[in-house]
């Protein structure tokens, strides 16, 4: 391997995690309604502002030993988790996609999956504030992917019928992002009002129906039912490995989105059903 790529990879890696700090933030504030850049980094606990020196991704967490210089609390592990796995799949998407506008495009949307996922996780919500510009990022994705002079021609000469509107959406990717959205968004509106309706209490959030539309956004129909498949999977395998631990109790909430998550970065590297095909 050249070493040019490996001191790409290795950058790839160190970019990743100063965004993963700043995820960081954007995990612990957004869901308290406070801004994501002003005051700058401080401790939680005694409100200290941190040196730069101590707000150095995943090294200073390991030279603290996991706790404030100041007031000696102890540091949630959240923080270089977050910073180490943001690293990760940075490099693994640079790995991939090499420096390229598809990798900056993936970049943006983990950025976005990481705090939808931990804030999920932790207060069972996902801000709009993520997913309403990740919708119209992912839009703004595939309308610089369609070739537009193709696509009018396409549209010109369509003729009704499945078979040519998927054949339609496969040709003009533009297309393609707005019935993601459509579809991504619909589906999970629909069973949350069957749910609702079935059970006579709210089972899904809407902001799984908008993460689910963000996907869409970026990946189209075809993303968002390889998203629901596989984060339907790994939902009932954990749900039902808790409710065993818990020896039958249902009461326990799953949040879905860590699982849309995580079904939508294993679809950027893999391809999703195509990795059957």
């Amino acid at each position: 391997m050249p070493g040019a790529e490996i001191f790409t990879y290795i950058l790839s890696f160190i970019f990743g995690t100063v965004i993963g700090s700043f995820l960081n933030v954007c995990i612990y504030r957004l869901p308290k309604e406070e801004s994501i850049v002003y005051p700058g980094s401080h401790c939680t606990s005694c409100n200290e502002p941190i040196s730069f020196y101590n707000n150095i991704p995943i090294l200073s967490y390991l030279f603290l030993r996991g706790k404030c210089s100041k007031c000696n609390s102890k540091i949630s592990f959240r923080y270089p988790l977050v910073e180490i796995l943001t690293g990760l799949l940075f490099l693994a998407t640079v790995w991939s996609f090499g420096l390229s506008i598809e990798t900056f495009f993936y970049l943006i949307f983990i950025s976005a999956l990481i705090p939808i996922t931990f804030i999920d996780l932790e207060h069972m919500i996902i801000p709009n504030v993520i997913t309403y510009p990740g919708i119209i990022v992912g839009i703004l994705y595939n309308a610089l992917k369609t070739d537009w002079g193709y696509g009018l021609e396409l549209i010109n000469n369509f003729s009704l019928g499945i078979q040519s509107f998927f054949s339609l959406l496969s040709e003009v990717p533009i297309l393609d992002s707005i019935f993601g959205v459509i579809l991504g968004g619909g589906i999970l509106l629909l069973i949350a009002y069957v749910y609702e309706a079935v059970k006579k209490r709210q089972g899904m959030g809407m902001g799984d129906v908008k993460l689910l539309a963000m996907i869409g956004a970026f990946f189209g129909w075809e993303g968002v039912l390889f998203v629901i498949f596989l984060g339907s999977i790994l939902g009932s395998v954990i749900g039902i490995s808790i409710i065993i631990a818990k020896r039958g109790d249902l009461k326990y909430a799953l949040p879905f989105g860590p699982f849309l998550s995580i079904a939508a970065v294993i679809y950027i590297f893999t391809g999703g059903f195509k990795l059957f095909l």
